[in-house]
């Protein structure tokens, strides 16, 4: 299965992704982004799990240096920030809807969970709530979908065009 632009995952990333999230990587349905060097960067996941859960985030950020730049930001308060941004630009916030809207279009063209109507990630649409969520939105969708992780994306001290990856085979 690979649709929205997923890649098929193969083992070995699945492995890699396991490796990145230091636990095995469950019910993984595709590759959304990855590293220039080519490794995974965010996970496509089923949007409900092998024992029946629920799972409402389809694009879970792996990437140990992605997500510690967007650990970095919630820590020093970017959510706040931006929250706040959110309730001063309509554009933005505009955007950040049409964001909402857009992640349930992908994780519905997959399967339709009915205990996730109107769910999508991060605080969406109407609060900033987890960047590394949004952060895996705007890299899998590409820029201009997802303006507050596109923000974070520019403001984090990692960038998807600089590989920093370790070598995950070793770590497997």
């Amino acid at each position: 299965m690979t649709t929205p632009p997923f890649d098929v995952a193969s083992e070995k990333d699945v492995a890699t992704v396991s490796a990145q999230l230091g636990r095995p990587a469950r019910n993984v349905i595709g590759i959304a982004a990855r590293c220039v060097c080519g490794a995974p960067t965010v996970v496509a996941t089923q949007p409900r799990l092998e024992d029946g859960t629920p799972f409402p985030t389809l694009y879970y950020l792996s990437h140990p240096a992605a997500t510690a730049a967007m650990s970095a930001l919630e820590a020093n308060q970017v959510m706040a920030e931006y929250q706040e941004m959110l309730a001063t630009d309509d554009a933005l916030r505009e955007q950040y809807a049409r964001a909402h809207t857009a992640y349930i279009a992908d994780r519905e063209s997959i399967e339709v969970v009915p205990e996730l109507a109107g769910v999508s990630a991060g605080g969406m649409p109407v609060r900033v709530k987890c960047l590394h969520a949004l952060a895996g939105h705007a890299l899998s969708a590409g820029p201009g979908v997802n303006p507050v992780g596109d923000l974070a994306l520019a403001r984090g001290r990692w960038s998807p065009l600089v590989c920093e990856c370790v070598d995950y085979e070793a770590l497997a």
